[in-house]
């Protein structure tokens, strides 16, 4: 059994706009208008989900193979991360990444000899190295996005005494930086397959319609004025 993603939205009649249609035709659509959702209970409880890393050019549809045993549940895998837009939300394929990286990169300021000399090593910001006091608390986590040759004082009680450390900004270079935006993209979380029957079965009870409207004609269908689509 599978479970394509327009399988689970509901239809409307819309009032028919061909050119030969006559009053009171309808053309029954999808009705965009209704979205599939988790219920929040389940999204934001953590222990409905389990960690999962998104291999080389592996697609929604490949993780959902990989997972569920189901393509058809690629949707499942970007709504259990609110995934709206894959295209900037989804890790790039590989050549897809290259020709994005080249072609923001492709004018390099003065001093750089190309746009890979530019992308390897020209600095994009920098940050700091991890700071601990003598008693290994920790006063800096690494990653702190600082200026260049920042420094960092504190007082150290088991010193009694004011310290200063010098420098402890790192560059990050736009290789670096770039490289860091894509992989964290890979990690997303999965619902664990002991909860998937649950999660269809509030969705298939989300996206019915409700009795008690003029324009109700099943749990799947309803009529829908073409000025005031409602869901």
């Amino acid at each position: 059994m599978t479970f394509p993603y327009f399988n689970q939205v509901p239809n409307f009649n819309y009032i028919s706009q061909f050119k030969n249609a006559q009053i009171g035709d309808y053309v029954e659509v999808k009705n965009f208008f209704k979205r599939v959702k988790l219920r929040e209970d389940i999204f934001e409880d953590i222990v409905y989900f389990t960690k999962y890393k998104i291999m080389g050019d592996d697609r929604p549809d490949n993780v959902a193979h990989k997972f569920y045993d189901d393509s058809s549940l690629d949707w499942m895998v970007l709504l259990a991360n609110n995934i709206i837009n894959i295209q900037t939300e989804w890790p790039m394929q590989q050549t897809a990444w290259d020709s994005y990286l080249l072609d923001k990169y492709s004018n390099y300021p003065s001093g750089y000899t190309s746009e890979y000399d530019w992308l390897y090593n020209g600095v994009h910001h920098y940050e700091s190295i991890e700071l601990k006091n003598s008693n290994g608390v920790t006063l800096l986590p690494t990653g702190t996005t600082v200026k260049k040759g920042y420094s960092y004082k504190y007082y150290d009680s088991f010193s009694d005494s004011q310290i200063e450390t010098g420098d402890i900004s790192t560059p990050v270079t736009n290789w670096d930086h770039e490289y860091k935006i894509e992989n964290d993209k890979r990690n997303i979380y999965l619902l664990k397959v002991e909860f998937l029957g649950t999660a269809l079965d509030d969705i298939d009870e989300i996206m019915k319609y409700k009795k008690g409207s003029s324009t109700f004609i099943s749990k799947t269908l309803k009529n829908a004025d073409n000025s005031r689509l409602t869901t």
